[in-house]
Parts: C-alpha cells; sequence; structure tokens
C-alpha cells in the first residue's frame, strides 16, 4: 500500500525534479512529511508569493517547469499574484497546494480557500483531487502542459486526507493522451511560403523578436535566418537578448519605454515579421503607428495571439524554433543596403546622443552605471530586474551578451526580481547572477535575504536609492502638476545595516566612478552582496 502524500513525491522524483520552493503548513503536512526522505531539496522562503517567484526563475533560467509549494488557505492565496505573474510572461510553473479535507470542502471551514476557482483565469490546467489513484496521471499531465504548447502555470490542489488516503500501488504514466490538447509545433507550410514570397519582395524588412523566441529555445535559429537574410532586428522587453545586441543587425527596444531609432524603424518597414510577440500595448501602444501598408507575418505557438492586438497578413501557427529553420531553408535574400545602412546609422546617433547623460554630484547617473555594469560582467551572466525605472534603466542599457534578461513583463510586478534571481541562481550556480531593483521593490521581497543565507546563494544585489516610488512620482510630476501623494519613502531602512544584520556584505555609493569600482569588487567576490546605489529623485525614466 501507498498513500497520496508519497505519491505526489514519488511523481516528482520521476519528473527529475530536483529542487521546490514552498512554505509548509498543517493542510500540506502529509505531503512534506514524505519529502523529507526524498532526493528532492525544499527551498523554505520567507513568503509564499516568493516560493512562486523564484520557481519561476528557476523554471526560466533551467528551462524547465519549477515546483512551487504551499498550504491550504492564505497558504494559497498567497501563491497567487506569483502564479499571475508567471501566467503573463508563459513561464512553466507546476503549483501544489494542500486543501482542506474534501468532506470539508464548501463549508468555509479554517483556512478553506477556493483556489482552483480563485487562479482560473491565470492558471493554463488546474486540478482538485478527489481521489489518490489519480495523482499519477493528474501529475504526468500537468507537466505535460505545463511545458508544452505555450508554456504556463498548472495547478494541483490535493486535500488533506487525499494526501493520507491509500492505494494498493504506484505506476507512473509514460505517455499522456489529452483530448483536444494537441498543441500545433510545425508551422503550415503554405504559409512559410507565402511568408518567404513576402520576404523576398520587401524593401524595408525588420523582425522583431518577443519572449517567445526565448520560451521556444530559438535564439540561434533567429539569429541564423537574420545572418542570412541581413534583415534588422529589433525587440520587446522580453525577447531581450535573443539577438545579440552588440551585433550590427540589431536596432534596439520598442515600446513606449524603447528606444527611439528602434520605433522609428517600425514605423518605416514595409514588412514585420513578428516572432513571439504578444504586440502589447507597451510595445506597440497604438497598431496604427505600424503603417497601414505594412505588410506583418506573424510567428507564435499560440494562435489566440495571433491577430489579437494588431492585423495580420500572413499567420503562422507552430513552433517558431521549426519555423525559422524553414523560412531561412527557404529565402535566398539578402535586404537592400540602403534601408539597413539608415537603420544602422539611426542607431549610432541614438546611442552616441544617450551617452552623454549625466547626473548631479553625489548621486549615480543609473543609465551610464549599468552600461559600465554590463561591460564587468561575465558573457553568460543573468541579470534580473525588478519593475519601474529600474527595469526600464535596465532594458535599454544593458547589453546581454550570451546570458539572460529577466523581468516581469505582462504583470509587471514589482518584488520579483530578488526572489527570481535567487531561483535563477539554484539553476545556474556557476552562473554570475544579479538582482536590480528600486528601494520600493526591494522592500516588497527583502525578507527573501534570509533564504539566500540559509542556502548560501551568491546573488548579487543592486538597490537603485531614490526614496520614491520612481515611476509613480514622474507620473505625478508630470501629469498630476506634481501633485504627490504616497510616493514618497520615508522611514526607509539603512540598506548597507540591515545587510549587516544577515551577515551579507555591503557598500553605498553616491557616485557612478564609485558604484563601477564597488560593483567590480562586488562581483569578484564569492557570495552574496549588496550595493546600494544613490539615484537622484528626479533622474528620468527615459
Amino acid at each position: 500500500m501507498i498513500c497520496g502524500a508519497e505519491i505526489m513525491v514519488k511523481c516528482l522524483e520521476n519528473e527529475n525534479v530536483k529542487r521546490i520552493f514552498g512554505y509548509p503548513g498543517a493542510a500540506i503536512c502529509p505531503f512534506y512529511d514524505f519529502l523529507l526522505n526524498s532526493q528532492i531539496k525544499h527551498i523554505l522562503v520567507r513568503d509564499e508569493r516568493n516560493a512562486a517567484h523564484e520557481a519561476s526563475g528557476y523554471a526560466r533560467a533551467f528551462g524547465k517547469p519549477g515546483v512551487c509549494v504551499a498550504t491550504s488557505g492564505p497558504g494559497a492565496t498567497n501563491l497567487i499574484t506569483g502564479v499571475a505573474t508567471a501566467y503573463m510572461d508563459s513561464v512553466p510553473l507546476i503549483v501544489i497546494t494542500g486543501q482542506v479535507n474534501s468532506w470539508l470542502l464548501g463549508r468555509d471551514v479554517f483556512q478553506e480557500a477556493d483556489i482552483t476557482g480563485a487562479c482560473e483565469s491565470f492558471t493554463k490546467h488546474s486540478y482538485l483531487v478527489k481521489d489518490a489513484s489519480d495523482l499519477p496521471r493528474v501529475f504526468k499531465e500537468a507537466f505535460h502542459i505545463a511545458s508544452t504548447g505555450r508554456p504556463g502555470p498548472v495547478l494541483i490542489d490535493v486535500p488533506t486526507d487525499v494526501q493520507n488516503q491509500a492505494v494498493e500501488s504506484f505506476e507512473y504514466p509514460q505517455k499522456v493522451h489529452i483530448t483536444g490538447y494537441k498543441p500545433r509545433t510545425q508551422g503550415h507550410a503554405v504559409q512559410i511560403k507565402k511568408a518567404a514570397a513576402a520576404i523576398e519582395n520587401a524593401k524595408r524588412p525588420l523582425l522583431c523578436c518577443g519572449g517567445g523566441v526565448v520560451l521556444a529555445g530559438a535564439r540561434d535559429e533567429l539569429i541564423a535566418f537574420a545572418e542570412k537574410s541581413g534583415v534588422p532586428v529589433v525587440s520587446t522587453m522580453m525577447g531581450l537578448g535573443v539577438m545579440p545586441m552588440d551585433s550590427r543587425l540589431y536596432l534596439g527596444m520598442i515600446g513606449m519605454h524603447g528606444h527611439k531609432n528602434a520605433n522609428a524603424a517600425m514605423g518605416a518597414a514595409d514588412l514585420l515579421i513578428l516572432c513571439g510577440a504578444r504586440v502589447g500595448d507597451r510595445a506597440v501602444s497604438d497598431p496604427q503607428e505600424v503603417s497601414s501598408s505594412t505588410k506583418i507575418i506573424h510567428i507564435d505557438i499560440d494562435p489566440a495571439e495571433i491577430g489579437k492586438n494588431i492585423a495580420v497578413d500572413i499567420p503562422i501557427v507552430g513552433d517558431i524554433k521549426l519555423v525559422l529553420r524553414s523560412l531561412t531553408a527557404q529565402i535566398s535574400y539578402t535586404a537592400p543596403a540602403e534601408w539597413v545602412d539608415k537603420a544602422v546609422k539611426e542607431k549610432e546617433a541614438f546611442i552616441s546622443l544617450e551617452e552623454k547623460r549625466a547626473s548631479p554630484d553625489g548621486y549615480v547617473e543609473p543609465c551610464s552605471f549599468i552600461r559600465g555594469l554590463s561591460a564587468l560582467m561575465e558573457r553568460d551572466a543573468i541579470l534580473v530586474a525588478d519593475v519601474g525605472q529600474n527595469q526600464i534603466w535596465a532594458a535599454r542599457n544593458f547589453n546581454v551578451k550570451e546570458g539572460r534578461f529577466l523581468t516581469s513583463g505582462g504583470l509587471g510586478t514589482m518584488g520579483y526580481s530578488l526572489p527570481a534571481a535567487i531561483g535563477a541562481k539554484m539553476a545556474k550556480p556557476k552562473r554570475q547572477v544579479v538582482c536590480i531593483c528600486g528601494d520600493g521593490s526591494f522592500q516588497m521581497s527583502m525578507c527573501e535575504l534570509a533564504t539566500i543565507c540559509q542556502e548560501n546563494t551568491a546573488v548579487k544585489i543592486i538597490i537603485m536609492q531614490n526614496d520614491r516610488l520612481g515611476m509613480v512620482w514622474e507620473v505625478q510630476k508630470n501629469k498630476y502638476r506634481r501633485r504627490s501623494i504616497a510616493t514618497v519613502l520615508n522611514g526607509d531602512p539603512d540598506f548597507v545595516k540591515l545587510a549587516g544584520a544577515y551577515g551579507i556584505p555591503a557598500a553605498f555609493a553616491g557616485s557612478t566612478e564609485e558604484a563601477l569600482a564597488s560593483a567590480e569588487k562586488m562581483l569578484a567576490g564569492s557570495g552574496a552582496s549588496i550595493l546600494v546605489c544613490r539615484i537622484n529623485p528626479d533622474a528620468p525614466t527615459l
């Protein structure tokens, strides 16, 4: 005989799960009891929301579903923000929650919450398990759903009595068959042929890569297409780092916080190839900004995304890796030199202008600092940016070489960067992992410094301290006649002393030169460390 809780652990072992992130409670204790003697390492977070963020960072760096776990009621509901964050950025997660005994469901008993109902709009699928014998099938399906097609979080809610329920034997399924779930991977041959013909006839082609290229692991295929065709490339924020940012063909990030020259190229193109980009309002605030005469090819594995935000001429549903391979093989095309040269010159002029920024004495100039930081970091380093001004400064100025740029793009979740960086570092322990956050976002997840200490995780943390909720402060200043409210962060701790309380080395910088010197020392160190950069409260986002 074997009980449901032991089956849950064995299912994870069969999926080769090495780490899970969680916070225990009574309703999930049977599972934790069997976890104790397993080969799976449990990472104790200090808030359940951060369990989802850490699992997300782990998944994005590792390339396989991350696993987070919490108890019923408030434990489960605390996960919601992290689950929604993962859903909006198509991150594969397995979310396990304990639940009250099944015969008590619907009675509003202690720590009962309808978590499957609460998460319905931002999970790819969810299960409320009523019979322990269903657990092997449920777990096998959950990992398959989370990691195939367009990835996303899958929730498994298991009542305590089901965890304790005995069944005769355990056998983990080798295959999955889910009626109605058959993600299309091969793009339609006729549509790819149409796309190739459109490219051959283009005079001003432009390729826009989004987060879908990263999720598909299609970086090499996109680079191969760009190098063969000579088509210039722009990216959304989630597509940063797909195309080497020091490549001549890479023009920059598009959108309301993007590079002016990249947005200009979008407006001038006569053919736009969208790869794994949903074209949300931050990327293209008004679809009319793209010329009505521009022909649009849209490649995405999720048919729901194609044409949702912008009219499309040639839709291609399929795995971007496979579609780009086929498209590259079919074209014998070189983008007109006049178009490419003009786009490159506009990029160089924009960069030259950006590099002339200065900051008053006593402050770190954030854009110059991030460019310098980028030069100091290793080629395969991972940068995790939070949300707000720090995110935009990082996205516009950090040079992703062979590493990754991670951030919360879809939901824009403050407090994301520190836990996500912890997860990423655990997935890639030999890589440099740097977290950049504002003083507001840092305080949303600074409890995870304890997790860093407990697990000896060598994350480097940079806090951009301007004593403001900077982006909202800027909106109030520019749009509400400087009528600021609830955006000044009075009462902040001394972050250097706070780091000392955790035994983490820390430094404070009041100039760009001082910040870069401290950053070089920080990166050379073997453990976790914190650098606090004093930023002018009126430093602009753009």
